[in-house]
């Protein structure tokens, strides 16, 4: 191996590290499919909603980088952390639909099906 290959190697190396060492400070999560994590069509279908609409201010998983709070266990406890209300499919909905403090409403731009779906695909996370 002469010097210029010796050179592009410890190059290539170098780049190597950088890029494991990004990934790994990134905490990169890789997405996983509809299928990976048991989605039925409506849960689905509420996944799509909820990229369309809710992704952009709330993560599923974490609240970093976001401006609501992460979504993941909405409906794992008895009440909602923010307001007190009773954590359960009526009162998300109407949630929803109408808003409440800093979160518009999307009862406009929502159909009552695709809320149905949303809130199927948010008992999931």
């Amino acid at each position: 191996m002469n010097l210029k290959s010796k050179i592009i190697n410890l190059k290539l190396f170098s780049l190597y590290l950088f890029l494991s060492a990004t990934l790994v400070a990134c905490d990169v999560e890789i997405r996983k499919t509809d299928a990976q994590l048991g989605l039925n069509p409506q849960q689905s279908a509420g996944r799509r909603v909820y990229d369309s609409y809710c992704y952009r201010c709330h993560e599923p998983y974490s609240s970093r980088g976001k401006k609501g709070r992460t979504l993941k266990g909405v409906f794992g406890r008895q009440f909602l952390p923010q307001s007190g209300l009773p954590a359960n499919d009526p009162q998300v909905g109407d949630i929803i639909r109408y808003g409440r403090n800093m979160m518009p409403s999307f009862g406009q731009e929502l159909t009552p099906q695709q809320i149905q779906d949303l809130l199927a695909y948010l008992h999931t996370l």
